[in-house]
C-alpha cells in the first residue's frame, strides 16, 4: 500500500475530514477541516468521497515525499507549491507517477490549504471521523499534530492514476484560492444583537477589527472598538458552533472557528454565514476584518446556491472520469 511520509511536518498540519456531527450533546466538538468546502472540493478532485481526510497545513513549510503512484489537488490561500519542482496551481488534479517530493513554502497570503491525495488515508475511523482533535487528543493520526518523519498509508484509489484523463479539468478560481486581500465576513444577526447599545452595533458593522495573535482553530480574537452592551447581567451557557461572534468581557469579538466549545456564556452579537467561514480560516494575526450584515433569507440562499453547483462539479467530474 502507498503512502506518504512528512520529511517536514510544518508548525500545524493535522489530518482532517468533514468533523464529528451528532456529538455535541456529549460535548465533543464538530471539528474537521475548518473549510468544509475546501476538503470536498479537493477530495472530489481526486476521486475520492467528500468525506475523505485530507491534510489540513497551517503557515506552510511542509515537505512530504510519495513512495507510489497517486493524485494530488490542493485548495486553500496562497502558497507556493511544487511537486519534482514544477509547480502545482491550487485547485487541479496532479498525477504523482514515480517516487517524489512535494514542497509547500511559507505562505504568501492566508493561513491555510488543504491537500487531498487519491485514496484518502488509512487510519482509524473515531466517533465517524478520522478527524483530528487536538483538544481531547485523539483521531487523526495518534490524536496529535503530525511530526517530523511521520508516515500515513493511503487507500485504494477510485480510478487509474497512470491514466492522463481530466488532468485540465480545475476548480473555479474563486474556489481554488480562498484567501482575499480585503476580509469582508457575511453575517445575521445574533440572540443578543439587541442587548448591545446603538453605538456598538454601528462599530460593529462600519469599522474594521484587527486579528490577534489569539488565534487557533477553536478561534479568532480579534480587536478594535469595544463593543458595550447595555445589559450588564450574566448569560446562561447556551451551544455555540462555528461562526458564532461572541464579545468578551473586555468588549472585543472572538470568531469561533470548527474546533469551538459547544457552549458558551458571552453574548452573540452575530453568526458568520456558512458559505464565508473559508474565509473566516484564513485569517492570520494582524489581518484586518470587516463585518456585513445580510438577512438569514440571503445568507440560506446563498448556502443553497453553492451547494447546487457543488453537485453540479461533483456530477462534472464523474463524467469526465467515467
Amino acid at each position: 500500500m502507498g503512502g506518504v511520509s512528512f520529511l517536514r511536518a510544518g508548525p500545524l498540519t493535522t489530518v482532517q475530514d468533514l468533523g464529528r456531527p451528532g456529538y455535541r450533546a456529549l460535548g465533543v466538538s464538530l471539528g474537521g477541516a475548518l473549510d468544509s468546502f475546501a476538503a470536498q472540493v479537493a477530495n472530489l478532485l481526486v476521486g475520492n468521497s467528500v468525506d475523505a481526510a485530507v491534510i489540513e497545513i497551517v503557515i506552510g513549510g511542509v515537505r512530504l515525499s510519495f513512495d507510489d503512484q497517486c493524485a494530488l489537488a490542493w485548495i486553500g490561500g496562497d502558497f507556493p507549491v511544487q511537486l519534482a519542482g514544477a509547480a502545482v496551481a491550487p485547485g487541479r488534479r496532479v498525477f504523482v507517477r514515480q517516487p517524489a517530493i512535494l514542497e509547500i513554502g511559507l505562505t504568501r497570503g492566508g493561513a491555510r490549504m488543504w491537500l487531498a491525495l487519491s485514496g484518502g488515508f488509512d487510519l482509524p475511523v473515531v466517533l465517524g471521523s478520522r478527524s483530528t482533535d487536538l483538544r481531547s487528543s485523539f483521531g487523526g493520526y495518534k490524536g496529535r499534530a503530525l511530526r517530523d518523519g511521520d508516515r500515513l498509508s493511503l487507500g485504494q484509489s477510485a480510478f487509474d492514476t497512470r491514466s492522463d484523463r481530466s488532468t485540465n479539468w480545475a476548480a473555479p478560481a474563486d474556489w481554488a484560492q480562498t484567501a482575499t486581500e480585503r476580509s469582508i465576513l457575511r453575517v445575521v444577526r445574533g440572540p443578543e444583537w439587541d442587548e448591545f447599545c446603538g453605538a456598538a452595533q454601528e462599530a460593529f458593522l462600519q469599522t474594521s477589527f484587527t486579528v490577534s495573535s489569539q488565534t487557533d482553530r477553536m478561534g479568532t480574537r480579534l480587536t478594535g472598538t469595544e463593543l458595550q452592551r447595555t445589559q450588564g447581567h450574566e448569560l446562561p451557557s447556551e451551544p455555540v458552533a462555528a461562526g458564532t461572534v461572541q464579545v468578551a468581557r473586555d468588549g472585543q469579538p472572538i470568531i469561533l472557528l470548527g474546533d469551538c466549545q459547544t457552549i458558551g456564556g458571552y453574548p452573540k452579537i452575530a453568526h458568520v454565514i456558512t458559505v464565508d467561514l473559508g474565509r473566516a480560516a484564513q485569517l492570520q494575526p494582524e489581518d484586518r476584518v470587516i463585518f456585513a450584515e445580510v438577512s438569514q433569507e440571503e445568507a440560506t440562499r446563498l448556502f443553497a446556491a453553492r451547494e447546487k453547483e457543488l453537485r453540479f462539479f461533483r456530477t462534472a467530474l464523474q463524467l469526465r472520469m467515467s
